[in-house]
């Protein structure tokens, strides 16, 4: 991998390393302001929605303005943010930092993955993505070490941690990153008439990792509720946790395989789908610990075969000068299933109880084994035709 690639992964670790404050709004909240949960809930919420729009402007800034200034941006951003929180001197205060991060929090996904896909080639982008999850699954586990550490002094301290480590995150770009300045309008780059929302197979493949992100997320939200409704230990999801981001690792050198290394492979489409929904299932039955475990390493397969191909496909759909705008309309996904994954999640847990909820989410998973190598298939034609992207809507403009 080139050395930009690594820079990048190298810079979102120390990041992903002090990432673990988020989780603990809500409880700081009602701690320190005295807030029903009710309000808390909503204050996340608040952040939850900011993050639509701040990745859409994250792939419109990164393809204007350049990718490194846009994370250096977003990062600064963060950081102040963060700051602000834990020295708010009131709930108002903490309310309109926390809009404020929400606003600024997407600003780097887009540009970072964009850059990725300007510096490896289109055959070696399913890999640098991996690796990519692979180096935030690591740095994961560390950050919650971080947390358990510094959460038991004062709630505080982790936003100031996790401020830090957006600055230092920030100096890494701007240092180790080369300089990117996008060619001056009217060189007939085609930036303008970039216009993702109207591409239809960049709308599929929205659906398609919404549905995943839906998945993915109900598993980190549910997953020590359901541990508790068995009379397992809820903490042990921590551990499940772990085991999964090991698997993430050691699983690398299989997108090495000829044939798993195809950018948009609707066999490895379909075979991860297929993992996802066989550990879920596995969920839904196991009554131990150890058989929760082997259920976390085969749905992690999956995850491992899903996350950095659908990001490389839709880096090969995007027009020149619209990788940015293309990738974060894809990623604004995670945004819609941040809303939508808890509430999903928690009401089949309650109303229909831990099996039915995880044989839902493995049911989802065989619609995506089936869907998504489709539309992968398609994309891979399109791109390889050279055939330019399909409107939704033909002759409406539409805000990308």
């Amino acid at each position: 991998m080139p050395r930009t690639v690594w820079v990048l992964i190298a810079a979102r670790a120390v990041n992903r390393l002090g990432a673990f404050s988020l989780p603990f709004l809500a409880v700081l909240i009602t701690a320190r302001y005295d807030a029903a949960p009710a309000t808390a809930g909503l204050v996340v919420g608040v952040f939850g929605l900011a993050t639509i729009p701040s990745r859409l402007a994250g792939g419109r800034l990164a393809d204007r303005f350049g990718r490194r200034p846009t994370m250096v941006a977003g990062l600064g951003g963060c950081a102040v943010a963060q700051a602000g929180i834990a020295v708010a001197p009131s709930l108002a205060a903490v309310v309109g930092f926390t809009l404020l991060l929400g606003l600024v929090f997407e600003l780097y996904e887009p540009p970072s993955q964009a850059m990725i896909a300007d510096t490896v080639g289109e055959a070696a982008r399913v890999r640098a993505y991996s690796l990519l999850n692979a180096a935030l699954a690591v740095a994961g586990l560390a950050a919650g070490g971080i947390a358990a550490g510094l959460g038991r002094w004062d709630l505080r301290w982790l936003f100031v941690a996790d401020a830090v480590t957006c600055l230092l995150c920030a100096l890494v770009v701007r240092i180790a990153l080369p300089a990117d300045r996008p060619r001056a309008r009217g060189q007939g780059d085609g930036a303008a008439n970039v216009a993702p929302w109207r591409d239809r197979m960049l709308l599929a493949m929205l659906f398609t990792g919404t549905l995943f992100a839906v998945v993915y997320l109900q598993i980190a939200v549910t997953l020590p509720l359901a541990l508790a409704e068995r009379g397992l230990e809820p903490a042990d999801a921590g551990l499940l946790l772990a085991v999964s981001a090991l698997t993430v690792v050691a699983g690398q050198p299989l997108l090495r395989l000829e044939w798993l290394s195809a950018r948009s492979a609707p066999p490895a489409f379909a075979i991860g789908g297929l993992l996802l929904a066989a550990g879920l299932t596995g969920y839904a039955v196991a009554d131990s610990l150890s058989a929760h475990v082997i259920a976390t390493v085969v749905w992690s397969l999956g995850d491992l075969l899903l996350v950095g191909r659908a990001l490389a496909v839709v880096a090969d759909l995007a027009p020149p000068r619209g990788t940015g705008r293309y990738l974060a309309v894809h990623g604004t996904g995670w945004g819609i299933a941040g809303v939508a994954a808890p509430l999903l999640g928690t009401q089949l847990l309650e109303r229909a109880g831990v099996a039915a909820m995880w044989s839902v989410m493995a049911g989802l998973c065989v619609v995506l084994a089936v869907v998504q190598p489709a539309v992968a298939l398609a994309a891979g034609r399109r791109v390889a035709g050279g055939g330019p992207p399909v409107p939704a809507a033909p002759s409406e403009r539409t805000l990308s």
